[in-house]
């Protein structure tokens, strides 16, 4: 299963990195970053789409099609739809996750930004995620980049990583530690 896991890492890291040097030379390092957070945003909100793109069962012009009709409907730029048309004709869809990352991960280095993941039970508001920020960069003293996310089962709070040093103040994790708490006195 690790070996699977670095095999996965590799290949996301591989084509992560073609897919930046192509942006690149095409002055298109921005255009594909909003292309591959709307792709991100598409994957965590439809289970039929992470279904399609790790099914071993469907053959690749099915997932080929499927992916360039959505490509198409989320208006994506050339650059992107070819890439995501490749990975359909490699059957490298499955690492899409992770070559997102990748990407992402590439072009935050290059601007010297360093990236904060903030997962939270439910979406932060617009004055929440402002306050949020402006907290995280002065712990970082350093441009910063903030990847939201929503996990529902962690029930209330949220979690967040930077750098090496997490904080989970979620409420699952705090139920948890109650529970351990109490095994313990019993």
């Amino acid at each position: 299963m690790a070996s699977e896991a670095i095999g996965v890492s590799g290949l996301a890291e591989r084509y992560a990195k073609a897919l930046f040097e192509l942006a690149d030379d095409d002055r298109a390092l921005d255009q594909v970053a909003a292309d591959l957070k709307a792709m991100a945003a598409m994957l965590a909100g439809s289970t039929d789409l992470r279904r399609l793109i790790r099914s071993p069962v469907l053959d690749r012009a099915v997932q080929g099609q499927a992916i360039a009709a959505l490509a198409g409907a989320a208006q994506l730029s050339p650059l992107t739809r070819n890439f995501l048309g490749l990975l359909a004709r490699n059957r490298r869809l499955f690492a899409l996750p992770e070559m997102i990352d990748a990407f992402l991960a590439n072009l935050a280095a290059r601007r010297g930004e360093v990236t904060a993941q903030v997962i939270s039970a439910a979406p932060l508001s617009e004055h929440q995620s402002a306050a949020l920020a402006e907290a995280l960069r002065k712990s970082a003293g350093a441009k910063l980049a903030i990847d939201q996310r929503v996990d529902p089962g962690l029930l209330g709070g949220l979690i967040v990583r930077l750098g090496t040093r997490m904080i989970d103040a979620s409420l699952k994790t705090k139920l948890t530690r109650l529970e351990l708490a109490m095994k313990g006195v019993g």
